[in-house]
């Protein structure tokens, strides 16, 4: 399980694993760092067949910025058929993805290695 960072900024860290582009959103989501994550994960989910895991275990703070980013996110690797995962444990941001409805969308897991391990269950094949 050895992650390599591709690009790191404030916000945003990238790496691969297990097959997938990893997403580490990182300390207060808001308009300010939505500007700056937005173009990689632009870059990112926008790939046919994507397969994404957004993690949001660092994150402080998420206002409807992030929000913006994970419809985007979602609609970018749908389009693509490709596959998106979301990480995110903090008790409050679970509560913003419930109460939107996001959480039905794209359902929360607690570790990319469970999102990854639902997904392929729910494929048929690990």
């Amino acid at each position: 399980m050895r992650r390599e960072p591709v690009s790191l900024t404030r916000h945003l860290r990238v790496y691969a694993y297990r097959a997938h582009t990893v997403l580490e959103f990182r300390g207060e989501i808001d308009i300010s760092a939505a500007a700056e994550i937005l173009p990689v994960l632009d870059r990112v989910t926008a790939r046919p067949g994507a397969r994404v895991v957004i993690d949001l275990r660092p994150v402080d703070f998420f206002d409807c910025s992030g929000l913006r980013l994970l419809y985007r996110a979602r609609a970018h690797v749908q389009a693509g058929d490709g596959r998106l995962h979301l990480v995110c444990t903090h008790p409050l941001t679970l509560r913003v993805l419930r109460v939107t409805g996001l959480s039905r969308l794209l359902p929360p897991h607690a570790t990319p290695d469970a999102a990854l391990e639902q997904a392929a269950a729910a494929s048929g094949s690990w």
